[in-house]
């Protein structure tokens, strides 16, 4: 499944996070090294739901860019 994240720049470092997930989130040094941490967090907390026999969500959210005029 392919679902969206959410990047965004903090003090210095960066977070994500998976809309569609709740609670699934990661932090890290760089863009890279925090997409990397946030698929880590995704297995593991799909991994979670199913060991609880929760459902996994399906993918919904979608991103879009908007132009201030």
């Amino acid at each position: 499944m392919k679902y969206l994240v959410v990047i965004e720049k903090a003090e210095g470092n960066y977070s994500a996070y998976l809309p569609d997930i709740p609670g699934c989130v990661a932090t890290g040094k760089t863009k890279e090294e925090v997409r990397q941490n946030i698929v880590e967090a995704l297995v593991l907390h799909l991994e979670g739901l199913s060991e609880d026999g929760l459902p996994v969500p399906e993918p919904s959210s979608v991103a879009d860019y908007v132009v201030a005029q």
